[in-house]
C-alpha cells in the first residue's frame, strides 16, 4: 500500500477563503477583526511562527497588532500589556508566542488571557469547557486543524481506535479530549502514549487512526504502524543535510517513506499540519470578533 498525501496546505486555503468572506462580512457591519501577537525575546522559530501569522492575517483581512519584547521585559510588564489587550474593544483575539523567557511564568501569562479572546484556545477556562463537551469553547488550533483534515479526506474516527503519541498540553491531551467527544468526527476510542511508555510499537500497532506529537525525528518507524492506518504527523524537526543550501531539512515525527508504505493516508513534513494551525487561528480570532461585536 502507498499512502495519499493529506494536502494540508490545500485544505488550509479552503478555511482561510472562508475565514477571508467572514471577515468581509463583519467590516461590511463595520467590525474590523484584530489579532494581537506579543513576541518576548528572539527565538528564531518563534519569529518565524509570529511572521507565518501576520502575513496569513494579512491574506484574510484581520487586522495585527504586533508588539515584540526584549528576553529581559519584567512579567509585570507582560501582564501590563495583556490587560490593556482585554479591555481594548478593538482588539478581539490575543496570542502570546510561547515558548517564554525563563523568569516568565507562562501558566500566569495564559490565564490574564481573558477567555474571550484566546484565541489559542489555551486557557484553562476554555480548556475545561471543550472537556465538558461545550462546543463553542476556543479550541486549540493544532487539534482543531487536524480534525477540519479528517472531515476533508472523508475519515470518520467513530468507533476506531485513535493513538496519540504525545501528552502535551497543546496538542497530545486536548486532541484526546476532541476525539473521544459525542460529535461528528470524533466518538473514537482513545489511547495516549508518549516518550515513557513501554513498547510503544505495540501500542502504535493498534491504531486506524495514528496521531504523532512526541517532538523527535523519525519516532515512528514503518515497522511500528499497521497496513491502511492514518498517520497525522505533527512534529517539526530540523536535521543536518550537507545537500541542501542551508545545511538542514525539515522532517516530522515519523518516518515518512518507511511509514507512507503502509498507511492509508499520511501527512508530509512540511506542509501537513503546519498550515492548518494558522488557519485555525485565524478561524478563532474572526469568531472571537462575532461574539465580541455582538454580530455572532
Amino acid at each position: 500500500m502507498s499512502a495519499q498525501i493529506i494536502d494540508g496546505k490545500a485544505i488550509a486555503q479552503a478555511v482561510r477563503d472562508g475565514v477571508a468572506l467572514e471577515v468581509a462580512e463583519l467590516k461590511a457591519a463595520g467590525v474590523e477583526p484584530c489579532l494581537a501577537v506579543m513576541l518576548v525575546g528572539e527565538n528564531p522559530a518563534s519569529r518565524v511562527y509570529v511572521g507565518m501569522k501576520e502575513k496569513m492575517c494579512a491574506e484574510v483581512g484581520i487586522k495585527a497588532v504586533d508588539l515584540r519584547l526584549p528576553a529581559d521585559t519584567p512579567e509585570e510588564e507582560i501582564l501590563a500589556v495583556l490587560d490593556s489587550w482585554n479591555e481594548d474593544p478593538a482588539v478581539h483575539g490575543i496570542l502570546v508566542q510561547l515558548p517564554l523567557p525563563d523568569h516568565v511564568d507562562e501558566k500566569t501569562v495564559m490565564e490574564r488571557i481573558r477567555p474571550e479572546k484566546d484565541a489559542d484556545g489555551f486557557h484553562p477556562v476554555n480548556v475545561g469547557r471543550m472537556a465538558s463537551g461545550d462546543r463553542s469553547a476556543f479550541r486549540p488550533c493544532t487539534p482543531a486543524g487536524i480534525q477540519v483534515m479528517l472531515q476533508h479526506i472523508g475519515y470518520d474516527p467513530a468507533g476506531k481506535h485513535a493513538v496519540i503519541v504525545g501528552r502535551s498540553n497543546i496538542v497530545g491531551r486536548p486532541m484526546a479530549t476532541i476525539l473521544s467527544q459525542k460529535e461528528p468526527f470524533a466518538n473514537a476510542t482513545v489511547t495516549i502514549a508518549h516518550s515513557r511508555s513501554d513498547d510503544l510499537g505495540a501500542i502504535t500497532r493498534l491504531a486506524d487512526l495514528l496521531i504523532v506529537a512526541v517532538g523527535w525525528p523519525n519516532a515512528v518507524t514503518g515497522n511500528m504502524v499497521s497496513e491502511g492506518t492514518v498517520v497525522i504527523d505533527v512534529g517539526v524537526n530540523r536535521v543536518d543535510d550537507d545537500s541542501r543550501e542551508r545545511g538542514y531539512r525539515l522532517v516530522g515525527d515519523v518516518a515518512f517513506d518507511e511509514v507512507a508504505e503502509k498507511a492509508s493516508w499520511i501527512t508530509p513534513v512540511p506542509g501537513g499540519v503546519g498550515p492548518m494551525t494558522i488557519a485555525m487561528l485565524l478561524k478563532n480570532t474572526v469568531t472571537a470578533a462575532r461574539r465580541l461585536s455582538g454580530t455572532d
